[in-house]
């Protein structure tokens, strides 16, 4: 069926119908690799991108998404220039032979442009210019404001970035920092993500940083980036971190990456953001007074709920924001404040003064990062916390981090497999929590 899109464009059944418009058909991405440069006064981005896939249909043409702020000048596939067009946010490519079914799509870009956030209703996501430097926060379909990708969670691969800039700034990518090659008043960063990676969490943070070692961060590495007048503060502010770790282990598992780094900008930010194996806070939420505490559960919960485990559609987003919101009260009750069932309380007497429009289970794009997806999804847990039992609910939490590890999932998957830790039929629970907009009691 087709369907009027954004712009006057029209697509055909969209894989995702929170966003229409993201995504792509006809192949599977394994890899991409990133050759950026950026220089900072002028925010000019100029990128080669390199995308490795295989195809899933024997189509003639293949899309990607790619903001309209970037120019792209060149495409070739397979090594040999194409034809292509770049419209509405889509660079649509036509190969010079049809690719049968099954096979290798190599796909090069290049291109150039000043990066700007996308909009849409969730705000502004994307590469975005700070005071000094860039931040790159693409939740939900911000990736095409840097880089030609097939922008889905569900679509997870590879990646090597390599960002050159000037050389008084610190580059932070995901993954492992394979090099760093300094030319004179230019340095080169190279970082490799092996693990599987959805291309929203895929981020570059830019800025006058330093980067060090967080004190007592065993046995998973923890560094701080951030400006050095900001070290005090963040000496105070994360100190419990590493201690935070350790908890989320023990409850969730093993943490799925080699390492975890936070970036503290010079910038106040709004909210925090997560991506794969780092999280982003702004000046703000580092003023030494340990305010963000909770934040900084949530945003590390993230790590398994959100990139690990990565949603398969935007619809069962509390998989990720209702885990990582009763992070927070699990923090709380192990190092010494409120417990779950009191903060439980306290959200729920909140919740119950607030309008009965949400549905958890599907909320629909408009109330997706709805704070009462935080807290009803939240909720949801403590309510199955409370019917499995502790042994059998953090029993279950482990399974679900060890089966789904670097995959996507469902609600559909979690709730089949929360059947498997109790005797007695758990779809009451689901239906009252997850497929009804009243607010069910505790």
């Amino acid at each position: 069926m087709v369907k009027p899109g954004r712009a006057g464009r029209f697509y055909e059944d969209p894989i995702d119908p929170y966003l229409p418009d993201a995504g792509n058909r006809g192949y599977r991405v394994s890899r991409y690799e990133l050759e950026l440069t950026y220089k900072v006064a002028s925010n000019r981005l100029a990128g080669k991108a390199t995308i490795t896939a295989t195809t899933t249909d024997a189509a003639g043409k293949f899309s990607f998404d790619l903001s309209q702020t970037l120019a792209v000048s060149k495409v070739a596939v397979g090594g040999t220039r194409v034809k292509y067009t770049h419209q509405h946010g889509k660079l649509t490519v036509t190969p010079a032979q049809k690719i049968p079914s099954g096979g290798a799509l190599s796909v090069t870009v290049q291109y150039a442009g000043t990066p700007k956030p996308v909009r849409g209703p969730w705000g502004e996501v994307g590469w975005e210019e700070l005071t000094e430097g860039a931040i790159v926060a693409s939740q939900p379909n911000g990736a095409g404001s840097w880089f030609p990708c097939d922008d889905h969670p569900s679509s997870k691969a590879s990646y090597r970035i390599s960002v050159t800039t000037d050389s008084p700034y610190h580059v932070v990518a995901n993954g492992a920092l394979l090099r760093k090659q300094i030319r004179a008043s230019h340095t080169t960063w190279v970082y490799e993500q092996s693990e599987p990676m959805a291309s929203y969490l895929a981020t570059v943070q830019i800025g006058p940083y330093e980067r060090r070692r967080v004190a007592g961060s065993t046995p998973v590495p923890m560094h701080a980036v951030l400006p050095p007048r900001m070290r005090t503060r963040f000496d105070h502010d994360f100190a419990r971190q590493p201690q935070m770790m350790e908890t989320f282990i023990r409850l969730f598992g093993p943490y799925p990456f080699a390492d975890y780094t936070v970036v503290v900008t010079d910038d106040d930010l709004e909210i925090p953001v997560e991506a794969q194996g780092i999280s982003v806070f702004g000046a703000n939420h580092c003023d030494g007074s340990r305010g963000a505490e909770r934040l900084v559960a949530h945003e590390l919960a993230h790590q398994w709920f959100g990139n690990s485990l990565t949603l398969a559609s935007w619809q069962d987003i509390w998989l990720h924001e209702g885990f990582a919101c009763y992070a927070e009260w699990l923090w709380s009750e192990e190092s010494g404040g409120p417990s779950a069932q009191e903060i439980a309380a306290q959200v729920h007497r909140t919740q119950a003064g607030l309008p009965y429009d949400l549905l958890l289970g599907d909320p629909g794009p408009a109330l997706m990062f709805d704070d009462r997806v935080y807290k009803r999804g939240a909720l949801t847990l403590h309510a199955l916390r409370g019917e499995l039992g502790d042994g059998g609910f953090f029993d279950l939490l482990r399974q679900w981090t060890a089966k789904h590890r670097h995959g996507s999932v469902t609600t559909e998957e979690f709730t089949d497999l929360a059947a498997h830790f109790t005797d007695r039929s758990l779809r009451p629970l689901w239906d009252r929590w997850l497929f009804d907009t009243e607010l069910p009691h505790p």
